[in-house]
């Protein structure tokens, strides 16, 4: 027996965080995709706009996915089908100039803790965990790009080129913290070994911080998402995850 649907308004706000017109936007946007189901083959057990739902609850909460199949009156192994499904057009899309030269984003990285081993290793919040990295507009907080998984022993500078966000923003001002230097992303100024830096360093160093804070918080606002916090997706699946939640989390600053 089905526990939840999208049919009632009711359980979309505290089980995906989203309000009831975001998550219509989220399905309208996977339905232009091309998840909607279509010829012949077999048929889902459930509506698109349910299978939606069930990805979003099993983002936010990290249920197993044979909880999450109670909660929707399937079983596991559709439960994994359809997260399996639906997880691509979940996705943000390709980066777009959209504003000139003028356009500033803010790179920073984040360890998301997995059991997948392949794409993990020991990392300093001991865990085996991966290096994610999350790219957003400096203007309108909106995440632009998602690296590919690294392992978390791998240092942001390596990360960013490695997990392919320095190829997605090529050819535009990327600001971030000292974890990038010797990148092209824009750092702050180094204190001198045994000096101070100059008042007019100093500001400049205050004015990068506030403005690279942003990708702190919007990476803050992504851990709501308790996948993010011990993610047993494997390979593309972690990635897939991550880019989801900032589709999400997008929409929930861009759709009242």
């Amino acid at each position: 027996m089905q526990v939840i649907s999208a049919a009632s308004d009711g359980w979309i706000p505290p089980f995906t965080g989203l309000s009831v017109r975001q998550f219509r936007k989220l399905v309208g946007i996977v339905r232009a995709r091309g998840a909607e189901q279509t010829g012949a083959g077999r048929r889902w057990g459930l509506p698109l706009e349910d299978r939606v739902l069930l990805v979003a609850v099993y983002y936010r909460t990290n249920l197993t996915l044979r909880q999450v199949a109670l909660l929707f009156g399937i079983s596991k192994s559709a439960a994994g089908r359809v997260v399996d499904h639906l997880a691509p057009y979940l996705v943000l899309s390709p980066l777009r100039r959209r504003r000139g030269p003028e356009q500033v984003l803010i790179v920073d990285g984040t360890l998301v803790p997995t059991h997948d081993r392949s794409i993990a290793a020991s990392s300093k919040n001991y865990r085996y965990s991966t290096n994610l990295q999350v790219v957003i507009d400096a203007d309108t907080r909106l995440a632009v790009a998602v690296g590919k998984p690294v392992p978390g022993n791998r240092n942001d500078c390596r990360a960013f080129a490695d997990s392919g966000a320095d190829a997605a923003c090529a050819q535009m001002a990327v600001m971030g913290d000292g974890g990038y230097q010797g990148t092209r992303v824009i750092t702050p100024f180094r204190k001198p070994a045994g000096g101070a830096l100059p008042a007019w360093k100093e500001q400049i160093n205050t004015r990068h911080r506030r403005i690279r804070a942003r990708a702190e918080h919007a990476l803050a606002g992504m851990k709501n998402y308790n996948i993010l916090r011990n993610c047993r997706r494997k390979r593309q699946g972690v990635y897939y995850a991550t880019s989801g939640i900032a589709l999400m989390r997008n929409l929930t600053l861009t759709t009242d």
